[in-house]
């Protein structure tokens, strides 16, 4: 057992520590997709962290689920692990109220990300309304042959037929499966796609999202490679991509990446999450 992975202590701090928090700088990703400061598209990481809690006066527990909207243009973004140490840094800790609890959490996410944090936590008979189904069109059953399991953007096509008719879609995948790059456990999602444009071919948009399951990157990474793939090789007017990733460590990440300027999206949890 001496050599076994499993079960190996990892230390969670027993007073409130900001230092745990570690930055990632989006720039990483973003050069090798050749996008610069001019970005193509709006939009948030919307993060829900189940496992949040903290003492009031009494030294009575208290718990909640929190929400946090992080904005794609912020420079950083938090390594999960980090963010999920941070949160339990909170376990001890003594608040009047939860908006102290609040205006703590927006105080330190906001330095670390270098832009302001959007920070809510809801009571559990609150979090129920939360909960919602994918809309649109699942492409899941769509009859594909998969042969590749690294991201191909060149399964991306447009349908020949009618190529100059203009439609509206919104897709979705429950298959999503990419890894992460430093643990390379890996992440579950579930991925929407609306679109303005040319006709999009389901059958190869479904490969494509499969072809990341062996892929190792960062949701927020992932997210805006779909938005740019799709945006290079299927020329759509509007192009809306939404990643609803499942919880792990107590937490879920959600980002979501439109041409659309006025987007304003609360993103709901989906039913996995």
């Amino acid at each position: 057992m001496d050599d076994n992975p499993l079960g190996k202590e990892t230390y969670y701090p027993g007073t409130f520590d900001p230092d745990l928090l570690v930055a990632l700088p989006r720039s990483t990703n973003r050069n090798q997709l050749s996008l610069n400061e001019q970005l193509p598209f709006v939009g948030e990481d919307i993060w829900h962290a189940y496992e949040i809690s903290w003492l009031n006066k009494q030294g009575l527990p208290k718990v909640a689920i929190g929400r946090f909207a992080f904005s794609c243009e912020s420079p950083f973004i938090i390594e999960s692990k980090s963010f999920k140490l941070f949160l339990n840094s909170l376990n001890q800790e003594t608040f009047d109220d939860k908006h102290d609890v609040i205006n703590l959490l927006t105080e330190n996410l906001s330095h670390c990300a270098s832009a302001e944090v959007k920070v809510t936590l809801f009571e559990l008979e609150e979090s129920v309304d939360l909960i919602k189904l994918p809309e649109g069109i699942c492409l899941d059953s769509v009859d594909v042959q998969i042969n590749n399991y690294q991201p191909n953007s060149a399964l991306l096509t447009n349908l020949e037929d009618n190529a100059d008719e203009i439609v509206e879609e919104c897709l979705y995948s429950d298959l999503f499966k990419s890894n992460c790059p430093v643990t390379n456990q890996p992440d579950w999602g579930t991925i929407s796609i609306n679109y303005k444009g040319p006709a999009i071919s389901h059958a190869g948009l479904l490969a494509y999202l499969i072809s990341y399951r062996l892929h190792s990157d960062y949701h927020e990474n992932c997210i805006e490679k779909i938005f740019v793939d799709i945006q290079q090789n299927c020329n759509p007017q509007e192009l809306t991509v939404q990643g609803n990733f499942l919880r792990r460590g107590g937490l879920d990440i959600n980002p979501v990446r439109s041409t659309d300027k006025k987007l304003i999206k609360t993103l709901p949890r989906f039913i996995r999450q």
